[in-house]
């Protein structure tokens, strides 16, 4: 089969979105399929090779490295018509996207769309609340363009069929055990942070933004540091909000962006992961945590609502519970033995999420929404 992918981000660029389009491209490449990747250049692209397209792009605001592709629906329809793929994956609502959308209706190609951001959620947690309404509406006219919209739980499919998003499929996301285990756990790397083998680590990893809700995890760290005065809060990541809370802070450890191995290390080096965010369609960093053997505090939707269970791996509070999440954050952080006790669970957590299995899904409902647009097309020729 012949697929193609439009994404506005991919590695090098760090972010859920990017990670999780380079997962199913090289897992549908593994299973013997020509897949095409069209997405903005970017900084560190020299020449286009034979498997990408690369348009135009412009810089996005407030995300700094990342990129939004520029309209682009004449040259994908003349790509399309040269080379016709099969079926489309649309990861991102970008002006890119909308253009993959028009070109893909005009050439009657089917498509499948990725709801990956919620952006009703942004808007609030960048003073724009008044504006939820309206960024719900443009994301159901985008999506309900397309064939099929992907989501990872049956929580976010449920919230969308609610708001008259039509064919809401779920796709669960996976998780890479072989890289994130708990033999990367790194003395050496400890120790750069101040910490012995009983000290605490906390750590936290993803975008540094306002839409993550950080200063409740400082509120809670600051609360745990009267009990575990030793602890150190640790933060991989980057963004808009670094500075500042650097500033606050002088005291946490900031490691900037992290990849591969060495993002695997800091993970496995942890001894208990704080996740505070409210604005997650998912969580892609909950799955890592938990396969890095981490018990982990994080609130009752997205990522925890699927694999954590309270008591078990951690701590699963209701997301309007600040201080609940404080209270876990306590309690975890200060009991060693109850922590250690949950780690070959978070393990087992995650172990069934396999990379290979999630492809196989995403490939049968590409090559489904082909057949039955074959079968369409076939329905009306005379």
């Amino acid at each position: 089969m012949r697929y193609a992918f439009v994404t506005e981000t991919y590695p090098p660029e760090i972010n859920g979105v990017a990670l999780t389009v380079q997962g199913l491209e090289h897992g549908l490449l593994e299973r013997g399929h020509d897949v095409t990747l069209i997405r903005p250049r970017q900084r560190e692209d020299a020449l286009q090779t034979a498997r990408s397209l690369l348009v135009r792009g412009a810089s996005l605001p407030r995300y700094a490295g990342l990129n939004f592709g520029l309209p682009a629906t004449r040259r994908l329809r003349n790509h399309w018509r040269q080379a016709r793929p099969d079926a489309i994956y649309v990861a991102t609502e970008g002006p890119l996207g909308w253009s993959a959308l028009r070109a893909a209706r005009q050439l009657e190609i089917p498509v499948a769309t990725g709801f990956h951001t919620r952006f009703d959620d942004y808007v609030r947690s960048y003073g724009a609340a008044w504006l939820q309404g309206t960024a719900l509406r443009w994301m159901r006219h985008f999506h309900n363009g397309a064939q099929a919209t992907l989501v990872p739980t049956r929580e976010l499919q449920t919230f969308l069929e609610n708001a008259r998003f039509h064919n809401v499929v779920q796709l669960p996301r996976a998780v890479d055990t072989q890289a994130f285990h708990p033999n990367q756990r790194d003395p050496r790397l400890r120790a750069r942070w101040g910490l012995g083998d009983d000290a605490l680590a906390v750590i936290y990893v993803g975008r540094i933004a306002p839409e993550k809700n950080l200063a409740l995890a400082v509120r809670a760290f600051r609360q745990l540091q009267r009990l575990r005065p030793q602890a150190r809060f640790v933060w991989v990541g980057d963004g808009p909000a670094r500075a500042a809370l650097q500033r606050e802070n002088p005291d946490f450890i900031f490691c900037g962006i992290q990849r591969g191995e060495a993002l695997a290390r800091h993970f496995a080096s942890g001894d208990l992961f704080v996740f505070p965010s409210l604005s997650e369609t998912f969580g892609n960093v909950t799955l890592e945590a938990l396969a890095s053997g981490v018990p982990t505090v994080a609130f009752d939707y997205g990522a925890a609502r699927e694999t954590l269970r309270d008591g078990v791996h951690g701590a699963a509070i209701a997301c309007d519970d600040a201080d609940g999440f404080i209270n876990a954050t306590l309690r975890l952080g200060a009991e060693d033995a109850l922590r250690n006790s949950m780690r070959m669970a978070c393990r087992e957590a995650v172990a069934t999420l396999q990379p290979a299995k999630v492809a196989e899904a995403f490939d049968h409902l590409l090559q489904s929404l082909s057949l039955r647009s074959d079968h369409h097309a076939a329905s009306v020729i005379p």
